[in-house]
Formats: structure tokens, sequence, C-alpha cells
């Protein structure tokens, strides 16, 4: 347990430490937030500001949890990584340890967003509704941590872990409707869209920090909150279930992948000669 909050205070340290990031955070979101609403306008949603606001947070939540994966990768070249597993821990602790602390990170990012939101407007009627949205937020950043651990723990090196990186989240991201509504998406991508765990993030994301949860059925999938594909109805509680598998699957596979992986074979030789240069 010790090893596991140790690892949570580092990199938590190291996030708050980075004030360049910290800027890049607050500033880039509301660029996001001011061109989609002004381009994408639905005559079905009732405030564009807020339907978009929703999107950009759960996707940055979504991003940042993937991209911790350039931490863990550092971690295993410069060597920290094997020193810590010299010593009597279970390397399921270190994994995690590092989950925790990627899905923390990538909550306080949606959190920064969500504050900066409230100053421009954004409200909530039900007390409630902020602890849910932190919560989803919580499970997001531990269901995508899961996959850029995964990933990093394979790859074991930062340029092809970025490459891969934005391979992944690009498309993801603007193929789940946090960015561009499906509506407005060729048929061949909108069922992309709905084979992208992110979709379903989105759309129970928006439903709660909206408090749309009391809508019927037809009007959650006029307001894309809910999706019909034939004749089943994907409702936003389904969408909240494929999250789960998708995340439960994904941790399974990162701590078995991190607990094989052989760190003593790890080339230094490389990042060594970036440091001199």
């Amino acid at each position: 347990m010790n090893i596991i909050v140790a690892l949570w205070l580092r990199n938590l340290k190291l996030f708050i430490r980075n004030r360049v990031q910290l800027i890049t955070l607050i500033v880039m979101p509301f660029f996001f937030l001011y061109i989609f609403s002004a381009i994408f306008k639905n005559e079905s949603i009732t405030n564009p500001v807020n339907y978009m606001l929703a999107g950009i947070v759960i996707a940055t939540v979504f991003q940042a949890s993937l991209t911790m994966g350039t931490s863990t990768i550092e971690d295993i070249v410069s060597g920290f990584m094997k020193e810590v597993l010299v010593s009597p821990v279970k390397r399921i602790q270190v994994a995690v340890g590092q989950l925790i602390s990627a899905a923390t990170i990538a909550s306080l990012q949606g959190i920064i967003i969500l504050f900066f939101g409230f100053l421009i407007g954004f409200r909530v009627n039900s007390w409630i509704t902020p602890f849910a949205v932190i919560g989803f937020m919580i499970i997001v950043g531990l269901v995508f941590s899961g996959l850029g651990l995964f990933i990093a723990t394979l790859v074991k090196d930062s340029q092809t872990f970025q490459i891969i990186n934005t391979a992944i989240s690009m498309p993801l991201t603007f193929l789940s409707g946090a960015y561009v509504p499906l509506s407005i998406l060729p048929n061949i991508l909108r069922f992309v869209a709905y084979l992208n765990p992110m979709t379903y993030a989105t759309a129970f994301f928006r439903t709660i920090i909206l408090e749309k949860t009391s809508l019927t059925i037809d009007e959650l999938i006029e307001q894309q909150l809910a999706f019909k594909i034939g004749d089943f109805v994907i409702t936003p509680l389904i969408s909240m279930v494929f999250v789960l598998v998708f995340g439960f699957i994904f941790l399974i596979l990162a701590s078995y992948v991190f607990g094989k992986v052989d760190f003593s074979k790890i080339n230094r030789t490389r990042n060594k000669e970036e440091e001199i240069w």
C-alpha cells in the first residue's frame, strides 16, 4: 500500500510542477470550445456551450490518462522503475500506483476545466451532479490509463509511444462526438464511431453533467445522448456498461503485461546520448 501512495504522490507532484502543461491545459480547451461551439450548432441542443464543454472535459480526461503512459516509459528507461522493483514490492502494486496516479491527474485536469467553465456560465441544478461528474471522470481516467499503461509497457520507447498515442487518441476523440456531432458524419464513419468506447464515455458523461437523465428515449436520441442502431437503442446506462467492460479488459491486460516485462533488458544507451546532447 505504501508503494501505491508513494507513486501516486510522486506523479502528482511532477504534474503540479509542470507550469507550462498547466497553462496549456487551461488555454487549449477553451480555444476548442470557442471554435467548435461556433461551427457546430444543433437546434435540438438547448445549450451548445455546455454541451461542447462536457465533450471537451471528457476528451481532455481521456487524452490525459492515455498520455500518462509517457511517464511510465520515462520511469522504465531512466532506471527508476527497475530500482523500485528491486525493493520487496509486488509488481501489481506498482501498476496500480501508476494507474491511480494517471487517473487522478487526468481527473484534476477535467476539474480545472470545469472550474473555469463555471466562470463562463456553466451551472448545475443538483448538488449530486458534481460528485457524479468527478466519479465518472475517475472511472474514465482508470479505464484509459489502463490502455496507456498497456501500450507503454509493450513499446518501452517514448518516441514510438507518442506516435502510437497520437494515432489512437486523435481518431477516437474526433469520432466520439466530443467535438464533432455524430449526426454530421458520413454513415461509414458513424459506424466506426459506434465501435469507439469514447463515444459511449462521452454520451454518458454528457447525460450526467447536463442533468438529462430524466429524458425519454426519443429525447436522448434526438440530443445524441443515446444511439439507435437498427432496432436496438444504446441508452446512457448501457454506454456506462460498455465503458466498464472495456476498462476491465485493459486493466487486466495492462497489469498482466506489466508483470511480465523484463526491465533489466531495457536499453538506456539512446536516452543517455539524448541527455548529453
